[in-house]
């Protein structure tokens, strides 16, 4: 069974509710209806009904069983308690006349029908920027306590394996201290998905092996998940093969308890990570699902541009586990 067949069977049973703010692209309805008849969860798709009739007439699905919300409709003590919600969270960073420009947009929108409670959790980025998803999401839900940035891992699954990378997404340099603030919310991710985690602070150099800056600095990371997750089980520097294969782990960290059977690995830069989970997809044969983005207080999911109906509907199972 595959982890997502696992999670249908979670999530089915506790039914939360996931807003949709791209209502008139056909990839997003066709997902949200499949979504709706498997009855996995509730989703709630943002756009005026013409445009998702539109839409979802071009995909040759039914929005009977999705729910629809037009924001220029929306109540208006609804619209008044939201502004007001807004206004209070910015801190005095925004204007009620600006407050009232950024909930023209449907990501803010959507972000704060997440803030309030009034939805579980949010997926976008079919349409929409990295930055348009990502930014309502600092400014508003903002990370978690002790969690400074956030960050974006993917699910690699291949028949019965199963492997979190991390920072695939989000954070272009990492510092030792970013490093390890990923390496600990990525173990966290993998026990969502029932993956027990082993953490692989990756590098190009395995115990010493090689001398640099780059490797001092998955050293250091390396100690500080210790020092902060002592419960965790995690080890670096080390290569990938080091971490991955049990006989090249033996012969390079014959010490290590992660060494050869890592499932979870920690790049060290978001170069290092977007090159290694595409090599993984496209050479591998692996099934990548996410970006999942971590250190969130509530679950927001960034899509790529170019998801396809299948990964908008596999990201939003996981956003309604990551709400559980």
């Amino acid at each position: 069974m595959s982890f997502i067949d696992t999670l249908k069977e979670k999530v089915s049973q506790s039914k939360k509710t996931i807003v949709f703010p791209e209502g008139s692209d056909p990839r997003v309805l066709s997902a949200a209806a499949q979504l709706a008849d498997e009855g996995l969860l509730v989703p709630l798709v943002l756009g005026s009904p013409a445009e998702i009739s539109r839409a979802a007439e071009k995909a040759g699905v039914s929005t009977d069983k999705i729910k629809v919300l037009d924001p220029a409709t929306y109540p208006e003590d609804k619209q008044q308690e939201m502004h007001d919600a807004l206004l209070k969270r910015r801190q005095g960073k925004n204007t009620p006349v600006e407050v009232d420009q950024m909930l023209t947009d449907v990501s803010y929108f959507a972000t704060m029908l997440v803030y309030l409670g009034k939805v579980d959790g949010m997926v976008s980025g079919a349409i929409h920027s990295t930055g348009d998803t990502v930014r309502p999401a600092l400014q508003i839900i903002k990370t978690k306590p002790g969690v400074k940035r956030i960050s974006g891992a993917f699910i690699m699954q291949k028949g019965d394996q199963r492997y979190v990378f991390a920072d695939c997404a989000i954070n272009i340099e990492l510092d030792a201290p970013t490093m390890a603030e990923v390496a600990i919310e990525s173990a966290h991710t993998a026990q969502i998905f029932d993956i027990d985690p082993a953490v692989a602070m990756l590098s190009f150099s395995t115990k010493g092996s090689a001398k640099g800056e780059m490797v001092t600095k998955v050293q250091e990371a390396t100690k500080l998940v210790h020092e902060q997750a002592p419960d965790l089980a995690v080890d670096g520097e080390l290569q990938f093969d080091a971490a991955m294969v049990p006989a090249v782990g033996q012969l390079k960290a014959p010490d290590s308890t992660v060494a050869g059977h890592a499932n979870v690995f920690i790049f060290p830069s978001l170069e290092a990570g977007n090159i290694g989970y595409k090599i993984a997809q496209r050479l591998g044969g692996f099934t990548a699902v996410g970006p999942i983005l971590q250190g969130l207080n509530a679950p927001i999911a960034d899509l790529s541009r170019g998801a396809s109906v299948d990964d908008i509907y596999h990201v939003a199972i996981i956003t309604a586990a990551q709400a559980i």
